[in-house]
C-alpha cells in the first residue's frame, strides 16, 4: 500500500472458471497478482484495498459463501476463517455483497480506482470498463508496474517454494529416466513424469511437459507425444526432457537429455559444448548483467565453437527425417544464431515465464531459469540443460540441484 498513491480504492480479482466443455471447467489457477498478494485461489474472489493515506487504509477479501448442498455438489471451498489465516485480511465478506459495496465506493468521487492493467483475467478488463462509463477513464489508474516490481525481487519464502518445486521436478525426472532404454515411447516417458510430479503434489505443471525424441527436439515446445515411429527410443538416441512442477504456487522449469547407452561422436561434441556454456553462464550472471549481454556472452563462445568445426562450409544433411537443414554456401559465415534458437535465460515465479522487462538489469533476489542449448540440423542433434537460480550480492546459487545436468545421463 506504499506504493499507491492516496485516496485510491484497488480491485483485484482472482477471476472465474473457464469452461471447458457444457458442464466441466478447466483447472484453475488465479490471476498471479492476485495469488501474489493474497494466497488464495478460490474463483471469484476479489480483493478490495482501500488508501486514504499512509496511516489509514483498510483491506477486504470477498469470497462465495457456501452451504452443505452446494459442497455436496462441487466440494468443500474454503470457509472465511481459513481465507482470514491464509491471507492475513481480517475482513471476510460474501461475494453476495460486492456489487452493492463496490458500486458505493465507484461512485464516491474521493477516491480514484486502480486495477491490474497486466492481468490476463477477462474480470479486470470487463471492472475497468465498467468504472470508465460510471464515472469516466480520468478516475483509473493502472498498478501493473507496481505488482511486477514487487514480484521481480523475491522473498526468502518464494525462493523457498521455487526450489521445492525443482526437488519435486528433478524427483519425477530421477524416477522417469529409470525407464529409457531402445522401444520405450514419448507417450510412456511424458506420462510417468506427469504421474511422478503428481503424486508428490504439483497436480497442474507449471507449464506444458516436454518429452521430445531426437528430432522432435528441434522443435523447441514440441507440444505432445509424438505417436509414430519418430517418438520411439533407439539405440545411442537421446530424448530431450522440459518440465517443471508447481509448489505453493511457484514455478520450477528444468530440462535435461537423456543419451541412449554410448554418445555418438557429434552427441558428445554439442553435449560439452552445452556444459560449457552453462557454467559461463553461471559464472556471468550478477547484479547489473542484462539478458542480451549474456546472450552475446554465450552466442560468441558459439561462434567461437563453431570456428572448429565443420559446419556452414559445406553442403550437409541432417541424419533425421524430421529436420528440414538449410545448409550454407561454402563461402558463407559462420553465425551462432543459426545454431542458438533461443535466449539463455528467463525470469521464473508465479510464472514460469514471469513478469519483468527483460530490459532491467539483474537485482539481488531476481529468479531465473537458464537454458543455454544448441540445435545443430546437420548433425540431427540439439538440446539444452536447464536448472533454476536465485541472483545474489555476487553471482547465482542454484535452486535446482544441478545434479543430473552432468549427464545429462546416459541411459
Amino acid at each position: 500500500m506504499s506504493k499507491v498513491p492516496d485516496n485510491v480504492a484497488v480491485f483485484l480479482f482472482a477471476g472465474k472458471n473457464r469452461q471447458m466443455s457444457a458442464d466441466t471447467d478447466f483447472k484453475f489457477l488465479p490471476d498471479r497478482n492476485f495469488y501474489y498478494l493474497t494466497g488464495i485461489d478460490e474463483p471469484g474472489a476479489i480483493l478490495v484495498l482501500i488508501k486514504r493515506n499512509n496511516d489509514d487504509y483498510e483491506e477486504t477479501l470477498y469470497i462465495a459463501s457456501h452451504t452443505a448442498l452446494e459442497d455436496r455438489w462441487r466440494g468443500k471451498v474454503i470457509s472465511a476463517s481459513q481465507a482470514a489465516e491464509i491471507s492475513g485480511v481480517d475482513e471476510i465478506r460474501d461475494i453476495k455483497l460486492f456489487e452493492s459495496e463496490a458500486y458505493a465506493i465507484i461512485q464516491d468521487n474521493t477516491f480514484r480506482i486502480a486495477s491490474d492493467g497486466s492481468s490476463i483475467m477477462e474480470t479486470p478488463r470487463l471492472f475497468a470498463q465498467n468504472v470508465g462509463a460510471v464515472r469516466g477513464d480520468e478516475c483509473l489508474v493502472d498498478i501493473k508496474n507496481e505488482l511486477i516490481s514487487m514480484r521481480m525481487i523475491k522473498m526468502p519464502c518464494e525462493i523457498e517454494a521455487i526450489r521445492k518445486a525443482a526437488r519435486i521436478t528433478e524427483e519425477a525426472f530421477r524416477a522417469t529416466k529409470q525407464l529409457i532404454k531402445p522401444g520405450v515411447s514419448e507417450l510412456e516417458l511424458y506420462s510417468r513424469i506427469e504421474y511422478e510430479m503428481s503424486i508428490r503434489g504439483s497436480l497442474i505443471p507449471a507449464f506444458e511437459t516436454i518429452v521430445a525424441n531426437e528430432g522432435n527436439s528441434f522443435c523447441l515446445h514440441h507440444p505432445k507425444p509424438d505417436l509414430s515411429k519418430a517418438g520411439i527410443v533407439r539405440d545411442n538416441g537421446y530424448v530431450q526432457f522440459d518440465v517443471g512442477a508447481r509448489f505453493d504456487g511457484y514455478c520450477a522449469d528444468i530440462s535435461r537429455v537423456c543419451f541412449v547407452e554410448e554418445l555418438t561422436p557429434a552427441q558428445e561434441k554439442v553435449l560439452e559444448l552445452v556444459q560449457d556454456l552453462r557454467k559461463r553462464a553461471f559464472g556471468f550472471i550478477r547484479p547489473g548483467v542484462t539478458f542480451d549481454e549474456l546472450n552475446k556472452e554465450l552466442s560468441d563462445a558459439v561462434t567461437s565453437w563453431l570456428l572448429n568445426q565443420d559446419l556452414g562450409r559445406n553442403e550437409g544433411k541432417s541424419n533425421s527425417s524430421n529436420i528440414n537443414c538449410n545448409s550454407k554456401s561454402k563461402s558463407s559465415p559462420i553465425e551462432a544464431s543459426s545454431y542458438v534458437w533461443h535466449g539463455a535465460s528467463h525470469h521464473l515465479g508465479l510464472d514460469v515465464h514471469d513478469v519483468g522487462p527483460r530490459t532491467s538489469p539483474f537485482e539481488a533476489g531476481n529468479c531465473l531459469a537458464v537454458e543455454p542449448g544448441v540445435y545443430i540440423p546437420e548433425w540431427g542433434v540439439g538440446f539444452r540443460i536447464e536448472d533454476d537460480v536465485v541472483v545474489t550480492e555476487t553471482g547465482v546459487e542454484l535452486l535446482s540441484s544441478g545434479e543430473d545436468s552432468k549427464l545429462s545421463c546416459i541411459c
